[in-house]
């Protein structure tokens, strides 16, 4: 009988073009935006990450040197492609697990490999994106088995979790918020 157990499924996620539009945008932003904040140790600016939420739902963390955060869904509303932006101009937790993540990034690229390719990931794993001034690296991980993957990668791996926690929290801020507000 086959192991099936560490067997992901192939699954290919349905996108809108404005979502593609919008992630294509987010991993060729360029590097000159942030030309102060780059140096040699910290050469990564921006990191683009794909993350499968359930069987049809993709998210797209994408985070920059700055602590700018923004979380893009695969999904449409008929009208709006799904996201949750803006967190870092009103939550200075979310700036700083985004700065975080970004000048720790620099660490895995030795576990990444140069790619022009962007294709979705397949199943459950992450693509992560490296964006430098010399290109992007990409690095893909799977949640279940990121405890076999150097402490770099796992460092990385819990580095932005915790900003997607903090993007949560905000979420939620700001749904109470509005509640308040009606």
């Amino acid at each position: 009988m086959a192991n099936t157990k560490n067997h992901t499924p192939l699954v290919r996620y349905l996108a809108t073009e404005s979502y593609l539009m919008t992630r294509g945008a987010a991993l060729h932003f360029p590097a000159k935006q942030f030309s102060k904040l780059i140096t040699p140790e910290h050469s990564v600016y921006g990191v683009v990450i794909d993350i499968p939420m359930n069987p049809t739902t993709l998210a797209t963390l994408v985070v920059y040197i700055n602590g700018a955060a923004n979380l893009y869904f695969n999904m449409y509303d008929g009208e709006h492609m799904g996201c949750y932006t803006g967190a870092s101009q009103r939550y200075q937790s979310v700036v700083q697990a985004g700065q975080i993540l970004v000048t720790n990034a620099s660490r895995m690229l030795g576990d990444a490999q140069k790619t022009k390719q962007f294709d979705l990931p397949m199943g459950r794993n992450n693509n992560i994106f490296l964006l430098t001034r010399n290109g992007i690296y990409k690095k893909t991980v799977s949640p279940t088995e990121v405890s076999n993957e150097s402490k770099e990668v796992q460092s990385i791996y819990f580095l932005y979790q915790r900003v997607m926690q903090e993007l949560h929290s905000a979420q939620m801020k700001d749904r109470a918020a509005a509640q308040k507000n009606q």
